[in-house]
């Protein structure tokens, strides 16, 4: 049965009124239905096509401003708009907050149906930008063009790219010149190294034949100075890797560790691979609250340290701690909330599925001298069971940080067995969080809401919740 492809169409002189989710900023058609624009700023008058029509709403592009909005700002990047990062620059950090603050509360209402207390305003991070402590840039041998270079007659010249990939486009990367998200040296040890890339002839890797040498770069920073360096190559050329290492090692002396892993699978995601520590190090140290933390290549560290401090100290403020309490800290991942919160706890149990960050966190915690915390690895809805609880103890206060899909059900369920007086749910998606509260909405009142801004320029946002037994 053959479907008529629905009409794209024009709406005219159309404001702009809201931020949804996912960053998209929301409109409303003269039919009543509601827009979705990827490229427009509350309170903008604007010309909207339509790419998509659903039974609820529009998809649609801004094609014309008639008003720009008083809430925008100039984004501080030269590559905004076709980079997929940082998608809010263009509105002013305070607005951002506002729409941040406004989400999470709205999720937690609609969502959750849970009565809220007076909601705590929102954390703003004092850093807007140059904030990230962790990026990954893919190198490309066939960039991304703008419009102006594809419709030019004039020879491109080089092709070569080690930068972010263009949104929905996997074979396709942006060449950065300065990104805004990690401080110096990041820029600098980026370009100096595709230019050497580039004088040398080493071949930047092109994802759809799977050819080339050189594939992805990750630079890991941290607050004590270290700096890490990962380079990942397509295949071994010993003497081309160590061409490029030594130039890194020696323009880049500040560099603590300098790591390579040769990866000749389809995909480049490096946790099954073998990673080899070239020059330094095969670590960095993070430091917080007078706490170390040993960071490998393939740890888990929130990106924003300055800011997931103010995340931990949250946490362990709505927990309440008085010394007495047996703590249960849920999807640990490294176990930096269990270190963060032992000392005020009398003991703290880590659970997470990852074994290799509950290795890590058993060495921080030997690390640190703190012998009040233990940590288990396995999938949490297998693990956290009634026997668990008998043989480690009954818990006071359960902190529970999971992923973006939220806690599975039965791990909710285990939470309301146990009945602990209190429970803190840390959560970077409000929305699952929601869900999540809603079923355990019989047995706790949501007594404290702080969202926390751990990405600036982004629509991301972090939300802490403390749940007290009814």
């Amino acid at each position: 049965m053959s479907r008529r492809k629905a009409r794209k169409q024009v709406f005219e002189n159309i404001e702009v009124i809201d931020a949804g989710a996912k960053g998209k900023t929301i409109a409303k058609a003269p039919d009543g239905k509601v827009i979705l624009l990827p490229n427009a700023v509350p309170g903008d008058v604007v010309d909207v096509q339509t790419f998509k029509k659903r039974k609820a709403y529009y998809e649609g592009k801004a094609t014309a401003f008639h008003k720009l909005s008083d809430k925008r700002t100039e984004p501080a990047c030269e590559h905004f708009g076709v980079c997929g990062g940082c998608k809010w620059q263009d509105m002013g950090y305070e607005h951002q907050l506002f729409y941040k603050q406004k989400e999470v509360s709205n999720n937690l209402m609609r969502i959750g149906h849970v009565d809220l207390p007076e909601i705590t305003p929102i954390l703003g991070a004092k850093d807007q930008y140059f904030y990230r402590n962790k990026m990954e840039f893919s190198f490309s041998d066939s960039r991304w063009l703008t419009i102006e270079e594809v419709q030019s007659d004039e020879d491109l010249g080089d092709r070569n790219a080690l930068g972010f990939h263009i949104p929905g486009m996997w074979d396709k990367i942006l060449d950065l010149n300065k990104c805004h998200l990690q401080a110096d040296p990041s820029n600098a040890i980026r370009n100096e190294i595709k230019q050497f890339a580039i004088t040398n002839q080493l071949e930047f890797f092109n994802t759809r034949n799977q050819t080339g040498l050189l594939r992805t770069l990750m630079i890991r920073t941290s607050s004590t100075g270290d700096i890490m360096v990962l380079v990942q190559f397509f295949k071994e050329d010993k003497t081309k890797r160590e061409l490029l290492l030594d130039f890194i090692a020696e323009n880049f002396p500040q560099i603590t560790s300098l790591q390579y892993v040769i990866n000749g699978k389809a995909n480049d995601t490096i946790y099954d691979q073998n990673i080899i520590c070239y020059k330094g190090n095969d670590h960095i140290f993070e430091e917080m609250e007078g706490l170390k933390f040993k960071i490998n290549a393939k740890s888990f560290y929130q990106t924003n340290s300055n800011q997931a401090f103010e995340l931990y100290k949250i946490t362990r403020d709505f927990a309440g701690l008085t010394g007495n309490e047996l703590v249960y800290d849920l999807y640990t991942g490294t176990g930096t909330i269990a270190q963060f919160v032992s000392k005020k706890a009398s003991k703290v149990i880590g659970v997470e599925s990852v074994p290799d960050a509950i290795i890590a966190a058993k060495e921080n915690a030997q690390l640190n001298g703190i012998n009040n915390v233990e940590f288990f690895v396995g999938d949490m809805k297998h693990v956290f069971n009634n026997e668990f609880i008998q043989s480690h103890g009954h818990p006071d206060v359960i902190i529970t940080d999971p992923p973006r899909d939220g806690m599975h059900k039965d791990v909710v369920q285990q939470i309301l067995n146990i009945a602990p007086k209190k429970v803190v749910y840390v959560s970077c998606n409000s929305a699952t969080q929601a869900r999540d509260l809603a079923l355990m909405d019989a047995q706790y009142s949501v007594v404290k809401t702080q969202a926390v801004d751990m990405f600036p320029q982004t629509f991301h946002v972090e939300n802490v919740v403390l749940l007290e037994r009814r």
